[in-house]
């Protein structure tokens, strides 16, 4: 087998060898890719992605001028879980490039988070005390279509092992400073041994007790949890958070689950932060769902964002006062663990601000 699978095949370690009823042809298990095979093989062309869903490019809203401005990446593994038909499936508006991204709004920008100013040093930024955040990439296996750095200069900020030795005597600086946010892009998408050396250069610096890794990857690509990674999260010295990225419970299928459990039986914090989105889970059942689906993988819900004020994102708008009161309801509905603190960032604010 190449490098590449054919179009429209997904592999069986990543949903099974049914595409939603549609059977498709499944791989040998000896021919299963690698997650970096799988990541090389990205749904990136919104007709493909129609014609496998069997939905008319109209319909769907689908405009290539939204394409040019953020092109589409998708793992076959997320679209496997999408709606036959449907063109209103929770995940496939996540990701398809859509007319609504061409309006114009004067209360939308490309930089909502004013994360430029936070730039202390190449690849670092510093917008709270205690804790820094590495853009350790500009690679992700999804472009969801909220994305509040979908306009972030990745290009002035990709730095070799040398320039991140440079960049993090910043944090070698600051002895307040005891928690690493890898971020990114997505940290995950990185290999083993790139991943090894970053936490090493952090772990020799004394004062860093934690180290947070906000990623998507264990749903849209469950199979980047492999015995590599997991041996390296647990020989480290620092504690390791992993903030996963869900925002729907059909985000989960046998596969998200099983990774999410390894991570948390080699002793990894996992959290999740989801983005309320209009149209896609901004109501009470699908909210209450996703929390106890995450909890049943062993994640615990944590944030709920607002979204961001992001050039080309405001059809997924929520006002504050819609989601305070979706998230009364909840509050109602789920014990208290199983509620996700709901926030928004704010630019220049010492914290998330609490709705």
């Amino acid at each position: 087998m190449g490098s590449k699978l054919k179009a429209g095949i997904i592999p069986a370690a990543c949903g099974g060898s049914h595409y939603n009823g549609l059977m498709l042809h499944t791989l040998p298990l000896t021919a299963l890719p690698s997650w970096q095979e799988q990541l090389a093989d990205l749904i990136t062309d919104p007709v493909e992605l129609l014609q496998l869903l069997q939905i008319d490019a109209v319909r769907a809203g689908y405009d290539p001028a939204a394409l040019r401005s953020f092109p589409l990446r998708v793992t076959r593994c997320y679209a496997a879980r999408m709606q036959v038909g449907n063109t209103d499936d929770p995940l496939l508006r996540q990701v398809l490039p859509h007319q609504l991204e061409l309006q114009s709004d004067a209360s939308l920008h490309t930089d909502p988070l004013a994360e430029q100013q936070a730039l202390v040093a190449p690849g670092i930024l510093h917008k709270y005390r205690g804790r820094v955040l590495l853009i350790a990439t500009q690679s992700c296996a999804i472009h969801c279509r909220y994305c509040f750095r979908r306009h972030f200069p990745y290009q002035d900020n990709r730095l070799s092992r040398e320039e991140w030795r440079s960049s993090l005597a910043y944090i070698a600086g600051d002895s307040s400073i005891d928690e690493v946010i890898l971020s990114g892009g997505d940290p995950l998408a990185l290999g083993n041994a790139y991943l090894a050396s970053l936490l090493g250069l952090l772990e020799e610096i004394p004062h860093v007790r934690r180290v947070r890794i906000h990623t998507r990857l264990p749903v849209v690509l469950p199979d980047r949890i492999d015995d590599g990674l997991l041996q390296l999260l647990t020989k480290t010295r620092l504690q390791v958070v992993l903030v996963v990225h869900a925002n729907h419970a059909q985000e989960f299928d046998a596969a998200v689950v099983s990774a999410c459990r390894r991570l948390g039986t080699a002793g990894v914090h996992l959290l999740n932060q989801s983005v309320l989105l209009a149209g896609i889970n901004d109501d009470v059942d699908t909210l209450g769902d996703l929390s106890e689906q995450l909890f049943a993988a062993g994640v615990l819900p944590y944030y709920l964002h607002l979204p961001d004020r992001v050039a080309g994102t405001g059809h997924f708008a929520v006002s504050a006062a819609a989601a305070a009161a979706l998230h009364a309801d909840l509050q109602g509905r789920l014990p208290g663990y199983l509620v996700p603190r709901l926030v928004r960032e704010d630019p220049g604010a010492t914290s998330k601000t609490w709705i």
